[in-house]
């Protein structure tokens, strides 16, 4: 019987890819996503990466922790970049130039350059079927440029252009739905993951991987700094995250949805919300309404389990 060292050892391939030397803050979520992807993407990938947090803490010149062919490009088109690497890939392979191999093409972005700036160009490129992955790696706000509010940015949360104060309970709208946006577009396969969840993760990477056209994968990135929590606690908070029903686990593979970890009993979303700083200044009732509304989302969910969408 294998061990689970053993066992965790043949899902992560050992090769890393985006490697050690990055800037990241202490817990940093997001950068465990982006190696744990990487594990299991391998060598033949191609990278357009938005500027965000993970283009700065990655590529400070001369250095760089990537080390598979990895192209900074603007804050709004890493989808776009993506879409036009794998189209020149496809014509050069048809016309003989190079070898005709699998080489997995992604895009990857935050949540501010995919949910806000560089979705028109997200959607364009699941419009048009390119043989590719996009991965957004969501930490609810513009983190890198000083913690700035985005879409995606949940209710009541505060940030520098959402602050907390008298006349405001911070965050003033309800985060976007980036995943049900993405699988709107009739794409073979579309689904959230967690790094406090790394072999629903992983999963979900290797059938990003064998779709044939695109595959949207909508990553939960725990930001110590952003969130005001201490950093020994991310992988904790992504777990809280899905338990409270705040960041359900889900797939839609071919329109057909199925959660991933079901939760029937949701636990409390003070659970989840007190540990961070960004919503210290949330009263009983208003955690309530946030709560009710959780619930109300999640319980929808469940509603459309196992139906094609």
């Amino acid at each position: 019987m294998e061990g689970p060292n053993v066992f965790a050892a043949r899902l992560f391939p050992q090769d890393n890819f985006f490697v050690s030397g990055h800037r990241a803050c202490q817990g940093c979520a997001e950068v465990l996503a982006v190696r744990m992807v990487h594990q299991v993407l391998g060598r033949n990938t191609i990278v357009a990466s938005a500027t965000g947090c993970m283009e700065i803490i990655s590529s400070s010149y001369p250095d760089t922790a990537w080390a598979i062919p990895w192209i900074h490009v603007a804050f709004e088109n890493s989808a776009a970049v993506a879409s036009g690497v794998e189209t020149g890939l496809d014509i050069l392979m048809k016309k003989g130039k190079i070898p005709r191999r699998r080489i997995q093409v992604v895009g990857m972005g935050g949540d501010g350059a995919t949910a806000d700036i560089g979705l028109q160009a997200l959607s364009g490129a699941l419009e048009r079927g390119h043989n590719m992955i996009y991965v957004c790696y969501d930490n609810e706000a513009y983190m890198n440029t000083g913690i700035q509010r985005s879409s995606s940015t949940p209710f009541g949360a505060a940030t520098t252009t959402s602050p907390a104060g008298k006349q405001s309970q911070g965050q003033s709208t309800w985060k976007k739905n980036i995943p049900m946006i993405a699988a709107a577009h009739n794409i073979p396969y579309v689904a959230t993951a967690s790094p406090s969840y790394p072999f629903d993760l992983v999963a979900k990477v290797k059938k990003a991987m064998k779709v044939k056209g695109p595959a949207y994968l909508h990553i939960f990135s725990c930001c110590p700094t952003g969130w005001r929590m201490k950093p020994e606690l991310a992988i904790a908070i992504g777990r809280l995250a899905v338990q409270t029903g705040s960041f359900p686990l889900y797939e839609i593979e071919n329109g057909k949805l199925e959660i991933n970890l079901p939760t029937p009993e949701l636990r409390p979303l003070k659970d989840y919300l007190k540990p961070q700083g960004r919503f210290r200044h949330l009263d009983d009732a208003t955690i309530a309404e946030i709560e009710l509304r959780v619930q109300a989302e999640y319980r929808k969910l469940e509603r459309r389990q196992g139906q094609v969408l």
